[in-house]
């Protein structure tokens, strides 16, 4: 079963970077139906709102549940749902929203927002959420309602079937990993090109901060430029930052798929855990979830008051590429290829990766967009220092 399944023309070249974990199909989910309540029914009625399977979206369940960290953000759900019942995606398609606090107190849920909940202690980012057991696009929900939602909101979904990458490549994604979209706001556009760095490095040091507090051995995930995460030379996970301008700001839509459980046909974060370590315990949604809003917090807030150069250091020592060797093939007047070879030093201040020659010439490389492998695509500039 392979991971990455784009839904692409015949001849299209795929892109390396993805929003989302993808596969080509998927195990149907054996899973019991959720028993909601709904604000517009008696509170003795009840409506079943089964789980589909299958691996198309023409069963997908039209509704996300909102789950709230304290009463301020309860008090925004509440107001949410009360000026509008539904939440747009593409296609003129809609979803249902309902409060956590309408629903049967046995369904069985498949994500945990209490767990989730105790464990975070951001201010501001993560603490609405909504999730729901299957959904297009976690990254549609909140950019096609970024106005409507408040900031700082995250998606949730079990299974996502219209997930978006790099190039708008499609992509499938099955039960197994973890998949969410989030929103921001920023105001300085210098700034903007180096959010998916540190969307990146805020899922490293997560993943590593939620082994240590569960007593679990260090797992070795890495950043693969520009913005793809491998461990044992492995890729098992993308992100994807979206962006629009308005009223003086960007509102930015993040979106991450990490591959938690699902480890074909490659591996995943719970497989290489159970290979190192003599423990049971396992890495939840639930836990890495929370332990990546609380440190991507963090590191937002140095990106916006100092900028990325107080994390280059940090960023460095996630990512593969310092002193890697890299020959630039270029066309000349579309038919000979001139290469090359150059070092790659770390990132210009434009956020591309920065490299030099034997003779000491400084290169700003730039993906062409096409390649699978992007370090067979770049496209250089060279600088005048």
């Amino acid at each position: 079963m392979p991971l990455f399944a784009p839904h692409l023309p015949s001849g299209t070249i795929i892109a390396t970077a993805a929003a989302t974990i993808a596969a080509v199909r998927f195990i149907r989910p054996h899973l019991p139906s959720l028993r909601l309540l709904r604000p517009s029914v008696k509170h003795n009625s009840k409506m079943d709102l089964p789980y589909p399977g299958g691996t198309s979206g023409d069963s997908w369940p039209p509704f996300l549940v909102i789950c709230c960290k304290s009463f301020e953000e309860n008090a925004l759900a509440q107001s949410l749902q009360s000026k509008m019942e539904t939440l747009k995606l593409q296609d003129e398609e809609e979803v249902k929203i309902l409060l956590h606090s309408e629903m049967d107190s046995g369904a069985p849920l498949t994500f945990k927002p209490q767990l989730y909940m105790e464990a975070l202690s951001t201010r501001h980012i993560g603490r609405l959420l909504m999730w729901s057991p299957r959904l297009p696009s976690t990254h549609d929900v909140v950019s096609q309602n970024f106005t409507e939602l408040p900031v700082g909101t995250v998606c949730v979904t079990d299974i996502q079937f219209k997930g978006r990458g790099r190039s708008k490549n499609v992509w499938d994604s099955p039960v197994g990993c973890l998949l969410f979209s989030f929103t921001l706001e920023m105001e300085d556009g210098r700034k903007l090109p180096l959010l998916q760095y540190v969307v990146s490095l805020a899922v490293t040091e997560a993943i590593k901060e939620a082994c240590q507090a569960k007593g679990l051995p260090k797992i070795d995930i890495r950043i693969k430029w520009p913005n793809d995460l491998y461990l044992n030379n492995l890729k098992v996970g993308g992100i994807l930052c979206t962006s629009t301008y308005r009223s003086k700001k960007f509102n930015v839509c993040a979106g991450i798929g990490l591959n938690l459980d699902n480890e074909m046909p490659t591996t995943c974060l719970n497989a290489v855990l159970k290979e190192i370590s003599s423990s049971s315990c396992q890495l939840s949604r639930e836990d890495i979830l929370a332990a990546f809003f609380n440190k991507f917090e963090e590191l937002f807030e140095v990106l916006l008051n100092q900028g990325f150069q107080s994390l280059e250091e940090l960023y460095y020592k996630t990512w593969l590429h310092s002193g890697q060797r890299v020959v630039i093939e270029e066309k000349l007047e579309g038919q000979s290829v001139e290469g090359t070879e150059v070092t790659i030093q770390g990132l210009t201040s434009t956020g591309y990766l920065l490299a030099t020659d034997e003779d000491n010439h400084h290169y700003e490389l730039h993906p062409d967009g096409n390649s699978f492998d992007f370090f067979k695509g770049l496209v250089r500039r060279k600088l005048d220092y």
